[in-house]
């Protein structure tokens, strides 16, 4: 939701002793991110504007305190070996000119991680625990006009309150708003579309507005439907009259005619303009992402987007964005979705909390249905310092104000109120989720409630899982078909999936379930399970197209993230629960794509399923000195009818996919100990010698698809690949470079680990640097960083200043490499 340009104009009549106020409105008014002072600690006094501040770190918002390190082992495994926790203040002065001493002035902070409290010129006006939730704090009765005035925030992360890395500071968006008094208030709009075909669209507007003067007004509501052209194809104007020091709910139900609907191959948006008038005075302007689309949930139909059946190819996803940490970032964040996109992902759990407004914007505008979560905690703690401790005194406002912020976005498809809550054990755990189900009700008609059960008899049988109208089930994929038996009416999918393991390049042989404990790496074969409820892809697969009624599922998880060093660690009863690592691991191997977003070749499985564009994928890798004349298992995946392989040339055969199938170790549950057959992996035992893999993908008896794999000789170069070599001047926006250290002829070393140092001449600055290596503790932060198996990543990111940004890289005994990413 954005307010419109007309506030922009008097903003830029402000003035801060830190910088002019921008107009980047993302999301709400105009940002606040400039400008702040930082610093870790706890003075006495921080709070006051009189505190001496001037030998602070000067920063610009978003900001995690905690991505800059570095690493150690007296941190928990469970946030990355990163110090999540501690107490830091922020400070920023500014001052608003004593004309605009009538209008209401507030301060929107889309997340503060966590214990925020927040003060101005001294005074404490707010705080919110829950890091995950933004809230709107009002400053006009603290408000020095025309002169300085000094915005605190203190924040205190807790150790021990998290179950994978959080961040810590004031790690989302910031913005000031302006407004008259009479206006429409923070997330003001509920906006639905209770009838939709073809021909014609009905609208429904619910518009709040708030009359914070003392006098009784009359004013004019206007509202406009914009399409993607900036044409209006619908409008309406409604006369209003407001008490003093009141709001008012307004309804209006517009009718579109001919819509163009939202949807996964078609995520077209609209723009709801909503204008507060006084005569020809336009006193506010609000702007709402709309989504025409109808959702209907069946247990026999299943999910019904547009009345067309859609199966979730889903991803959970935590929040954090890799080397660049918990502060978001919309480039990061719109990178990792195209990335799950193209693996054919179609649905995000956002696991498994409130994502940020930034990550619905995307799902948006990609057409990625969202399962939008609220909590991971109710009363009953997972963490000692988890979020039980607020429950009871915030979750009604918290879930309330989730569900308010994104309620207009059409990717929302259900309210899920919780995860694998251990209540699901407990005689009276259904009281709770009755509750919460009751406010989403409340909040929004329109939308089913779910969450994901880990204890199938608990939930079940304490009638919890029947509190609410979806029930998601993670892991035990071998118990949906007497789920669906038990419970014929219930709509049921998999929330949690799979929980594979494996690192990007890494082959071990010979092939089996278990990994190597000191290699402190797991095979890409991807058959090694790791955690013990975990169990490869083909299997969901199976059980899916076994269980027609499913939704579909949530695969364990989109992109590797900090924290949960998943298969490298055990339970420890000591430490409340939590996974002691083994060091120096601090981040998960789940993922179809590492820490960087190179994809592994479970992604390329995953693709084989879910993508109908002509794909093959080979591996592994092709040097194997020492093992001449020894067989390499090979694995081929593909959407396509058959692969043949051809080795230095010669063709082995073409193998038909579904018909010749490939035998994988298992020991995971619904398994004894011996071999899984698996219908969507093919498979040759190759004896090695240096050369090359080629397969070939064929549909209708065409070839259609290829792929090649060449043995690499000696290291030689650094290739730089820029996924956007122009970008935007705006001080926010990135590139990510892809760092390949190859041989003379442009190959890949696979197990290449080559430092490599970068330099920056220009309109740039460094953001982050990674390899995807989850046993990695070489900085984030830092100018250089060894490859893993090959590859790295260079993170650059713009200045305000348009022109070209100029990135090198060196390696001892390798040619050097440089690359030029424009600006403007």
């Amino acid at each position: 939701m954005l307010r419109k340009s007309f506030l922009f104009i008097l903003l830029l009549q402000f003035s801060f002793s830190f910088g002019q106020l921008g107009s980047e409105a993302t999301n709400g008014d105009v940002s606040f991110n400039s400008g702040w002072l930082f610093q870790k600690g706890d003075p006495s006094g921080a709070e006051k504007s009189t505190f001496k501040d001037a030998d602070w770190h000067k920063l610009n918002l978003p900001h995690d305190w905690a991505i800059e390190g570095p690493f150690d082992k007296k941190y928990n495994a469970r946030t990355g070996g990163l110090p999540v926790h501690g107490t830091a203040w922020y400070r920023k002065h500014f001052t608003i000119d004593k004309k605009y001493a009538a209008q209401q002035i507030a301060i929107l902070f889309d997340g503060v991680m966590n214990n925020s409290k927040v003060y101005i010129n001294g005074t404490y006006i707010g705080e919110r625990p829950f890091g995950y939730m933004g809230f709107e704090l009002d400053l006009t009765p603290y408000i020095t006009f025309g002169e300085e005035n000094v915005i605190a925030v203190r924040v205190a992360p807790e150790d021990l309150a998290s179950r994978w890395y959080s961040g810590a500071g004031i790690y989302r968006n910031t913005y000031l708003k302006i407004n008259n008094p009479v206006h429409i208030p923070l997330w003001g709009t509920y906006i639905t579309t209770p009838k939709v075909s073809d021909e014609k669209a009905t609208v429904k507007i619910e518009t709040t507005i708030k009359n914070a003067d003392g006098k009784k007004v009359s004013v004019t509501l206007e509202t406009k439907i914009i399409d993607g052209l900036n044409n209006v194809v619908a409008s309406s104007s409604q006369k209003i009259g407001l008490e003093k020091s009141s709001e008012k709910v307004v309804i209006d139900e517009i009718v579109v005619n001919n819509p163009n609907r939202w949807g996964i191959e078609n995520p077209y948006l609209y723009d709801v303009v909503t204008q507060v008038k006084k005569g020809n005075i336009i006193l506010d302007e609000y702007s709402s992402t709309l989504g025409i689309r109808s959702i209907y949930f069946d247990a026999k139909k299943g999910f019904l987007l547009n009345e067309k059946p859609v199966e979730f190819n889903g991803v959970c996803m935590h929040h954090d964005l890799g080397p660049l940490g918990g502060a978001v970032n919309y480039r990061a964040t719109e990178r990792q979705m195209q990335i799950m996109q193209s693996m054919g992902v179609n649905a995000l759990r956002t696991s498994h909390n409130p994502p940020s407004p930034e990550m619905l914007q995307i799902c948006d505008k990609l057409g990625i249905v969202v399962l939008d979560e609220a909590f991971d905690e109710w009363k009953i703690p997972k963490v000692i310092n988890g979020y039980n401790k607020y429950f009871d005194e915030w979750h009604e406002r918290d879930l309330r104000d989730m569900i308010k912020r994104d309620r207009n976005h059409p990717s929302v498809i259900m309210w899920s109120i919780g995860n694998e809550i251990i209540e699901q054990r407990e005689k009276d755990g259904w009281k709770v989720a009755k509750m919460l189900n009751d406010i989403c009700h409340d909040e929004d008609h329109t939308r089913p409630t779910t969450a994901g059960f880990n204890n199938y008899g608990g939930a079940f049988k304490n009638k919890l899982a029947y509190q609410i109208d979806i029930v998601g089930l993670n892991y035990k994929p071998f118990d949906y078909a007497a789920t669906v038996k038990d419970n014929p009416d219930m709509i049921l999918y998999g929330s949690e999936t799979s929980s594979q393991t494996s690192s990007r390049g890494t082959y071990a042989l010979p092939i089996t379930h278990d990994h190597k404990k000191e290699t402190l790496e797991v095979s890409s074969y991807d058959v090694t399970v790791g955690p013990p409820w975990a169990y490869p892809p083909d299997v969901e697969f199976d059980v899916q197209a076994e269980n027609p009624t499913f939704l579909g599922e949530f695969m364990w998880t989109g992109f590797d993230y900090l924290g949960e060093p998943t298969p490298y660690g055990g339970r420890d009863n000591s430490t409340d629960g939590y996974w002691n690592a083994d060091w120096p691991v601090h981040a998960s191997y789940f993922a179809p794509v590492d820490l960087c977003g190179f994809p592994k070749d479970r992604y390329y499985l995953y693709q084989s399923q879910w993508t109908t564009e002509p794909m093959v994928h080979v591996l592994p890798h092709w040097n194997w000195e020492g093992k001449e004349g020894e067989e390499i298992p090979v694995f081929a995946y593909t959407n396509c009818d058959e692969v043949e392989l051809i080795v230095n040339g010669k063709s082995l055969g073409k193998k038909i996919k579904g018909v010749d199938t490939t035998d994988i170790p298992a020991e995971f549950r619904g398994f004894e100990k011996g071999m899984y057959t698996s219908k969507y992996r093919l498979s040759w035992n190759v004896p090695y010698q240096p050369g090359s893999l080629r397969v070939i993908g064929y549909k209708d008896g065409k070839a259609v698809a290829e792929k090649i794999i060449n043995t690499a000789k000696k290291a030689s170069k650094i290739r730089l690949t820029a996924d956007r070599t122009e970008i935007t001047a705006d001080g926010k926006d990135l590139s990510f470079i892809e760092v390949d250290i190859t041989d003379a002829d442009g190959n890949l070393i696979p197990n290449a680990d080559n430092q490599v140092q970068f330099t920056i001449e220009g309109a740039g600055i460094l953001a982050a640097v990674g390899n995807g290596n989850p046993a990695s503790l070489e900085s984030f932060q830092d100018t250089k960083i060894k490859a893993f198996n090959g590859k790295c990543l260079f993170v650059v990111k713009s200045t305000e200043a348009a022109g070209n940004i100029t990135v090198s890289a060196t390696s001892n005994g390798l040619e050097s490499s440089k690359i030029i990413v424009k600006t403007k």
